[in-house]
């Protein structure tokens, strides 16, 4: 006899029941783990892999010319830069590490002294100075200033997009080097350190002149210092190009290039690309529109202030601000002619590079690998890991790797005879 399919009960009431004798816990557990390999994907966490393939995935990889003298001569001296590096296992992601850098970042503590220098335009630059003997015996002690016979090593830094000497990456960098036996200033961006606009100048992504001419301040005032020079994010660019500027005119000894964007076009793409992207683009607006508004009576008279407050990215504070400031005719005109890989040839000092290949800001897309290889004076270090100049180490996460690696090559830079020596045409 069959029976009435009307009694029967379909699939999907069959399924329902069975689905309903599961118990609740089991799916949120379910749910849970979901939304743990989701997120753990969703922010590139990589503590997993660090663990299971940590002498695979960490090696330091290292781009340089066969024949290159600065290799051979100083880098394969440098032990750091042969390892690893491994993140710091509870800021296992680029988006974590660079978010807890510029959040809080560990900063050691210390002060600096501050010296105004007024460029030829009427601009002042902020120099803030951290000196060996101010961080003697690991604290700070009121020495007396440099002389004009010291022949210390000076380490001039600049830093990144509205970075100033307050910024977490920069104390790490100046107290550790300091420690090292260095003197080190920061040249802070015009408008940045608490010090007002005083010229109709603003610094964007390829001006140069101001890190000239401070540069020649130094070499006046302290003759007998060598001279090296750390440039980092935007400050890397800036860094890079004015060398390629100068070539073999530069008085650097040396110099190091951080988490540097290399092309702006390529990173213009980029940072609007995905969601996570858009969010870093967002707050860098808001950062620039923070910076705009410090300096607002100038803002109104030299650029679109309007359209400064309306930005909703860096492309269209660059459109409304940078463009009109700098006299460029269009965004594209301005991220060509600023984009310091064009110059990478140029380079005539010892420059290391380093760049981490999962940059939420620097896309690896933009590295200049062949430009870098063929330049003997260049070594390029990339690492799998590290973020937009963060590179926590250690289980505390209280020191930088990528500030121990440029200490290193600083270091074995200047004990060797392969500094760059000026050439004044």
């Amino acid at each position: 006899m069959e029976q009435d399919p009307i009694l029967s009960p379909s699939p999907y009431d069959l399924l329902f029941q069975a689905l309903s004798l599961i118990p609740i816990r089991h799916y949120l557990i379910a749910l849970f783990l979901l939304w743990t390999i989701f997120f753990y994907n969703f922010i590139e966490f990589h503590f997993l892999g660090d663990a299971i393939l940590r002498y695979f995935r960490c090696r330091v990889n290292l781009i340089y010319n066969p024949d290159s003298p600065l290799y051979h001569g100083v880098v394969s001296r440098c032990r750091i830069l042969h390892g690893r590096y491994v993140a710091t296992p509870w800021l296992a992601s680029p988006h974590i590490q660079t978010c807890f850098l510029n959040f809080h970042g560990l900063p050691p503590v210390f002060s600096y002294r501050r010296q105004l220098f007024l460029a030829s335009d009427g601009g002042t630059i902020a120099l803030d100075w951290v000196t060996n003997s101010d961080v003697l015996d690991g604290g700070f002690q009121n020495q007396s200033d440099i002389t004009k016979e010291d022949t210390t090593p000076i380490a001039v830094v600049i830093p990144g997009l509205t970075s100033d000497s307050s910024s977490a990456y920069l104390k790490h960098l100046a107290y550790n080097t300091a420690k090292t036996g260095w003197n080190v200033v920061i040249s802070n961006h015009r408008g940045l350190g608490g010090v007002s606009v005083t010229s109709d100048r603003f610094y964007n992504a390829g001006w140069t002149e101001d890190i000239r001419v401070v540069l020649g301040y130094l070499q006046q005032k302290y003759p007998r210092a060598p001279l090296f020079a750390i440039g980092t994010s935007i400050g890397a660019n800036v860094l890079v190009k004015y060398l390629g500027e100068e070539g073999e005119r530069t008085p650097l000894r040396g110099a190091v290039a951080i988490c540097s964007p290399w092309d702006l076009l390529i990173g213009d793409r980029f940072i609007c690309r995905t969601l996570k992207q858009k969010l870093y683009d967002k707050a860098l607006t808001i950062g620039l529109q923070g910076y705009a508004q410090l300096h607002e009576p100038q803002f109104l008279r030299l650029a679109n202030w309007e359209g400064i407050k309306k930005s909703r990215s860096i492309r269209d504070f660059d459109n409304h601000a940078t463009c009109l400031v700098g006299k460029f005719e269009t965004v594209d005109t301005y991220y060509r002619k600023s984009s310091s890989t064009q110059y990478v040839g140029n380079v005539a000092v010892p420059l290391l590079c380093i760049s981490a290949l999962d940059d939420p800001l620097c896309t690896k897309e933009a590295i200049p690998w062949d430009e870098c290889r063929a330049n003997k004076n260049i070594v390029l270090a990339t690492t799998n890991h590290g973020g937009h100049l963060a590179f926590f180490e250690g289980l505390t996460g209280s020191s930088l790797w990528w500030v121990r690696a440029t200490n290193e090559f600083l270091g074995a830079l200047s004990c060797s005879p392969y500094m760059h020596i000026q050439k004044v045409s």
